[in-house]
């Protein structure tokens, strides 16, 4: 069997599980099987769904149903394979199952591991700075690392988020307006790490030399995610709708080189006006981890549908 190769954008038309890096970085993580981080990354595929259909229980925890024959399925396995491998996720905590009754499949909770994992990095690279720092929501690792240049400025204005051309200007004169507690280097310290999240997570270097024209509005996207990710907030408003700050943390955190490579696009083809471009951009970035596969697969089918492809 020949393949064809891929043109122009062909690849960004796949639909793609995505796996938490940390799987393959994090020593207690590391010992997992592949087949076991693969099954991670499928169950957090669904997961997105069930919340998108409101799969919750009494407490607001979202769950999804994955049977031993859908696994079996996914990773074309035997069912003995099948049950050692959700056996290996339940093991070391990444999974909760609770039963239905016996003709009734598991519910199947996915642990969010991210937060225990990337605070006890950030508490280790503690060491430099004078107390002691309490975050709140996702905690961000020690080793995402970039040679962006910081400068200081003041996001005052909520229409419009200003950008010198060659910088990323990522602190506030005050801490406090970030909605970050503590004495103002505990704050600054806290924001660093979340920038060096965000810079790595997006692939900001090579987005940069990618696209050289927007490089303000790509610095401009990267700090309005450090600004959510920093924020103490209790509810974040999306669209016009007040979320738990939590949710959108973790929409956040997914975002990656695609997305936002998606949201300039986006942004290109739009002309409406927007009046409120803080609010808008934030909206647009909690959407593209949503829309994305749905906006290309689309997109592929009006292509081959009028003979394009």
């Amino acid at each position: 069997m020949t393949f064809d190769y891929f043109y122009g954008r062909e690849s960004d038309l796949f639909s793609f599980v995505r796996i938490p890096k940390l799987l393959f970085k994090e020593e207690r993580l590391k010992r997992l099987s592949s087949d076991s981080k693969i099954l991670y990354g499928l169950l957090l595929d669904r997961m997105s769904l069930s919340a998108k259909n409101g799969w919750q229980d009494d407490d607001g925890r979202v769950y999804i149903i994955y049977t031993i024959d859908e696994v079996q399925d996914e990773l074309g396995c035997a069912n003995k394979k099948a049950v050692n491998i959700l056996a290996e996720l339940e093991d070391i905590g990444l999974i909760e199952k609770k039963r239905q009754g016996l003709t009734k499949p598991n519910l199947i909770y996915v642990k969010n591991f991210s937060s225990e994992v990337l605070k006890e990095h950030f508490q280790k690279c503690q060491n430099d700075t004078s107390g002691n720092v309490e975050l709140t929501g996702q905690e961000v690792s020690k080793g995402r690392t970039n040679n962006t240049d910081n400068n200081n400025t003041d996001f005052s204005n909520t229409d419009s988020i200003p950008f010198h051309s060659d910088r990323i200007r990522l602190y506030r004169e005050s801490p406090q307006e970030n909605g970050m507690e503590g004495n103002g280097n505990d704050a600054l310290q806290i924001r660093k790490k979340y920038q060096d999240y965000v810079a790595e997570n997006i692939s900001l270097e090579i987005l940069k030399e990618r696209y050289p024209y927007q490089r303000e509005l790509i610095y401009q996207l990267a700090e309005l995610m450090v600004d959510v990710l920093c924020s103490t907030k209790d509810h974040i408003c999306v669209g016009k709708e007040d979320k738990p700050a939590p949710i959108v943390k973790a929409q956040f955190m997914k975002i990656n080189s695609m997305h936002i490579e998606y949201v300039l696009e986006g942004l290109q083809k739009n002309t409406t006006l927007v009046r409120n471009t803080r609010q808008y951009l934030i909206t647009t970035l909690y959407n593209a981890p949503l829309t994305i596969d749905a906006h290309y697969d689309t997109l592929f089918n009006h292509d081959r549908a009028n003979g394009l492809i």
